[in-house]
Formats: C-alpha cells, sequence, structure tokens
C-alpha cells in the first residue's frame, strides 16, 4: 500500500527518517467466502452459496492468539462479505480484546442503522467500504441493482455512530472516468480514507484483465488524485488518499515531486526508499477462508501452508518454500526491465502475481508498470511506449478514456 497522503504531509512537516519494521505482517483474513453479491472482478470469486470446510470460531480463535503471538499487529477481516458470517462479531471482539488493529472490509449493503450501532459496540478501528463508481456503475460491478444506494448508505450510517470510514475503487478501463466524481463523493461524504486499487488478475479480475487501466489511462488517475490529496492538504483537511497494487504509484511520485517541489525531492526519494514498494510476503499475508495461507489476497492459486496443520507463525517463516524464499530475498531477483530499472528500491519490482498470470513466472518484469524506459533508466525495448511526465494543468481535470 503506497500511503500517498503521508508523503505528501512530509512535503510541509518532515519527520525524521526512521525504519520502521514492524514484528509481523498486516493479515488479511477472508473469515466468509460467501456472498450477497456476484462482482465482476471479484479475487475470491465468491457467490451467495454455502462453502463447505471454513474455519469453524474455536478455530479462529486458536489461530488468532498465534498471530498475536507472533507479532501481527493488523487484523483486517474480510470476505466474501463477512457480514454474513453469524460469529463475525464474537470473533471480532476476540480480536480487540488481544490487542489487534481491526479494520472491517466489506461491501456495505448489508450494513443498516442497526447493523451500524452493531459494528459501533465492537470497536472496530476502521470499516472499508467497495465503490466501483457512482450509482449504475458500480451496479453494473456488483450486479446488483441497488447496491450503491444501499453502499452509500451503510457509509453513512457507519459515520453516524462514529465509525471511521473508507472507500476503495477499483480502476479498469470500464469505470476509469468515474473516478472525478467518485472523489467528489468523498469530499462531499466527509469520508475518511480513499483507496485507489489498481487492478490485479485474480479470481474473476483475471478474466477482465484486458479492461485493466492503460498505462496512459493510470498516468492521468495518478495526476488527478495527486491533485486532490495535495489540495486536501493544503486545506488542512484530515483524510487518508491511498493506493494499492502498482508500486510504480511511488515513482511516478517522486516525478511530481522533482516538478513542484525540487528541493524536497532527496528527502522524499529517502522516504520511498524505506518504504520499499511491494510487500507481498513479507509485510502483508493473507488467511482464506479454509486457513490456507497465501503471500496476498491476490494468491489464492497458490498456498504455502494451512493453519490447521501449522501454525501461521511456523508457516511465515518457512523459506523452503521457492515463492516465499523469493519474496522475502533482499534485494528480489526480478528480471527484465524491472528488475533492470533505477527506482528498483522504491518499487521493489511491483506486483509478483500479476506477472505470474501473464507470464507463468513471478519473477519477470511487471507488465502494469506504467513509466517509459527513459523514466526508469533502461534501453528501449519492445514495450509500448509512454509520454514522460507532464506537470498537470491548474484545477481539476477529468481522466480522458484511452483511445
Amino acid at each position: 500500500m503506497f500511503r500517498l497522503s503521508q508523503f505528501m504531509r512530509a512535503l510541509i512537516e518532515p519527520t525524521p527518517l526512521r525504519q520502521r519494521t514492524p514484528p509481523g505482517p498486516v493479515v488479511i483474513w477472508n473469515l466468509v467466502r460467501r456472498c450477497n453479491l456476484n462482482c465482476i472482478h471479484c479475487y475470491s470469486l465468491s457467490a451467495d452459496v454455502a462453502f463447505p470446510g471454513e474455519l469453524t470460531t474455536v478455530e479462529i480463535m486458536t489461530v488468532m492468539a498465534d498471530l498475536r503471538a507472533f507479532g501481527v499487529p493488523v487484523l483486517i477481516l474480510s470476505g466474501g462479505e463477512p457480514l454474513l458470517r453469524p460469529d463475525i462479531f464474537e470473533i471480532s471482539a476476540a480480536a480487540k480484546c488481544l490487542g489487534f488493529y481491526v479494520g472491517l472490509s466489506t461491501n456495505g449493503t448489508l450494513i443498516d442503522a442497526a447493523m451500524a450501532q452493531r459494528i459501533a459496540a465492537v470497536g472496530y478501528d476502521y470499516v472499508g467500504i467497495s465503490l466501483d463508481g457512482i450509482g449504475a456503475v458500480h451496479d453494473r460491478f456488483r450486479r446488483q441493482a441497488g447496491a450503491y444506494e444501499a453502499a452509500l448508505a451503510g457509509a453513512r450510517h457507519c459515520q453516524t455512530q462514529g465509525i471511521k470510514v473508507g472507500l476503495r475503487f477499483t480502476m479498469t478501463e470500464r469505470n476509469v472516468e468515474a473516478l472525478p466524481a467518485m472523489l467528489d463523493l468523498v469530499e462531499a461524504e466527509a469520508i475518511d480514507k480513499f483507496y485507489l486499487s489498481h487492478l490485479v488478475y485474480a479470481g474473476r479480475g483475471n478474466r477482465y484483465r484486458a479492461d485493466d487501466a492503460r498505462h496512459r489511462t493510470t498516468r492521468d488517475a495518478m495526476d488527478l488524485l495527486f491533485e486532490r490529496c495535495w489540495q486536501t492538504i493544503s486545506q488542512g483537511v484530515e483524510r487518508e488518499f491511498v493506493t494499492g497494487n502498482n508500486d510504480a504509484d511511488g515513482v511516478y511520485f517522486l516525478q511530481w515531486v522533482q516538478e513542484r517541489f525540487p528541493e524536497r525531492a532527496e528527502d522524499i526519494a529517502a522516504r520511498l526508499r524505506l518504504w520499499g514498494g511491494n510487500a507481498s510476503g513479507v509485510n502483508v499475508a493473507n488467511i482464506d477462508n479454509l486457513g490456507e495461507v497465501h503471500p496476498d489476497t491476490f494468491w489464492w492459486h497458490y498456498s504455502l501452508g494451512n493453519v490447521r496443520k501449522r501454525p501461521f507463525s511456523a508457516i511465515w517463516q518457512d523459506r523452503s518454500d521457492p515463492i516465499m524464499a523469493g519474496l522475502k530475498a533482499k534485494p528480489r531477483a526480478i528480471k527484465g526491465r524491472c528488475g533492470a530499472c533505477r527506482h528498483f528500491a522504491i518499487c521493489g519490482g511491483n506486483t509478483r502475481v500479476r506477472a505470474m498470470q501473464l507470464t507463468g513466472d513471478p519473477w519477470a518484469e511487471d507488465s502494469a508498470c506504467y513509466l517509459s524506459d527513459d523514466e526508469i533508466g533502461v534501453a528501449v525495448g519492445p514495450r509500448l511506449a509512454v509520454s514522460p511526465y507532464r506537470k498537470p494543468t491548474h484545477g481539476r481535470r477529468h481522466v480522458a478514456p484511452a483511445g
């Protein structure tokens, strides 16, 4: 995850540079696979049916104790739709008692006033709700009429209870034109956090990879996001902007800093190197509904082990697995233009699962990097050429569709 707001605030109020190594990874836990929606880009291939073999309440409690002893600081409870699991609040309350930072990742459609009160009673630190656009755009992605209005109502009910709320937007060519309106919505509804997720080729998302935002489109979207984030920070508004699943965002941000704040570029570059880019298999982990452990949520086709057979703490430290050995290597041995990139220390080689889905090789270059060969300092190859960074025009820009 690239915490854009954090780096932009460092332009105004720089803090001492510190290498922060969390004691354990953030764990995203898909407690249930069942979902009341049928989203076209769902990485877990969820549907509104019961999936057999899911971890029991007792098993989950045992795993949570191991996670906490191992130093895991954060649990993001997800699905499917986690609110469909009957024991979700029992599990969540236990997680809070153990001292985890606990987030709830939901589609928001099941959150009415009464449900929001139950969520508030647990004391979740954060509730993230996915929106793929405004109105019919979101409903089309979720394949259910009325899903947008229900999700937005859910966000508002949570806000009424004083819960920190974020909106997550997965960007593709089918919905990128909705980004300006999404950012307007975040401002109008006083949403605490906006998360722009780049598409990863996993689950149903793999079927729609032809719809992934093209390089020029991605650059325009990031230009707009930078402008809105800077505007928000300049106004003193406390709101987080983050991106995920394309670590080239950090390098592109450095170019934005070099253009607008050249005197701060060296410091920001140092901060970005400390961030280090992709953290799959290192600072981010996933446990699915059956107890299989994965390097992150998009690796469901590849299991590192099962918590029913071995503790998570043992699985996560086991480098005999070739994927884990490669992900934990410093630096990672990445091929192609990613491996030759002069900004490798910032990006970390980007998203490995995307490379594997496209080439069969998890250590190949990531084709979703939207930076030009000149920008990353490699010889011109057969890749699609993209224009170098250009300073954004004044005011709000709308994202133009790729042509």
